[in-house]
């Protein structure tokens, strides 16, 4: 397995602010926020549903790069309360919000038959639903500065078809679309809102909720024959924070080594 060397940074989000919903732990979130850092942020703020995982990710962002300010909050996106008090505290000790990386969403493995409304509403309620509470509570103030960016985390099965993923592929598909309606709104206030999509990029909250055997089969599909590394979509994240995708309003990008 041909994995590539880990990208240095290069300066991509100097002197921006960057929010980052679900980012402790090993998962594509805490990726994105070790990115952030290594271009160049200079302020970071992560949020977590779990106290103690988002009190290590602090300290070993802290730690480990050279971001002058990271904070970590506690936050359940399925919570309007919580959404309100994380953007104002991200726009209080960020002072203002440059970036926001809605990352939060929830998996599961069930064939239709078997799914219960509260599986079918909680996968929705946190993926899609979430990444609507975090959009809307943090809109109004990039508007007003007429300035920010949005990046949502979808995924190919809100294109493509997997057994087993009905409430997962229809949460990610929503996604899709709320990025492409909310994006048109925001472009009229200079905002920038995009995706990306990724297929399968392995971590340990994936393992956990996943048979291993599949995990192995959807990988060996890939073009390279292996999963993506969580940094590999954080790089791509990166870059549609950055002035570099300054004319993308609503797109999709596929993170993905086979036809999306």
């Amino acid at each position: 397995m041909n994995i590539p060397q880990y990208v240095a940074g290069h300066g991509l989000l100097q002197g921006k602010s960057v929010l980052i919903t679900a980012a402790a732990g090993g998962g594509i979130g805490f990726a994105a926020a070790r990115r952030a850092a290594e271009e160049g942020c200079r302020a970071l703020m992560i949020s977590d549903i779990h106290a103690q995982r988002l009190e290590t990710a602090v300290a070993q962002l802290r730690s480990e790069t050279d971001c002058p300010a990271v904070f970590g909050q506690l936050c359940d996106v399925s919570q309007e309360d919580q959404v309100r008090a994380l953007v104002a505290a991200a726009e209080d000790k960020l002072q203002g919000v440059d970036v926001l990386i809605n990352n939060a969403g929830l998996g599961g493995t069930r064939r239709l038959v078997d799914m219960s409304d509260t599986e079918w509403d909680r996968v929705l309620d946190i993926t899609l639903t979430g990444t609507f509470r975090m959009t809307r509570a943090i809109l109004p103030a990039m508007q007003e500065r007429r300035r920010g960016v949005i990046v949502n985390n979808a995924s190919v099965l809100g294109w493509r078809a997997q057994k087993e993923q009905a409430h997962y592929a229809a949460a990610k598909a929503g996604v899709m679309a709320l990025t492409r309606c909310s994006a048109l709104e925001a472009a009229e206030y200079g905002v920038r809102i995009n995706a990306v999509a990724p297929s399968i990029a392995l971590h340990d909250f994936l393992r956990k909720a996943a048979p291993q055997e599949l995990l192995e089969q959807l990988a060996s599909r890939e073009a390279f024959g292996r999963a993506a590394e969580v940094w590999e979509v954080a790089n791509v994240m990166m870059f549609l924070a950055s002035d570099y995708a300054s004319y993308m309003a609503g797109e999709v990008v596929s993170v993905s080594s086979q036809q999306a």
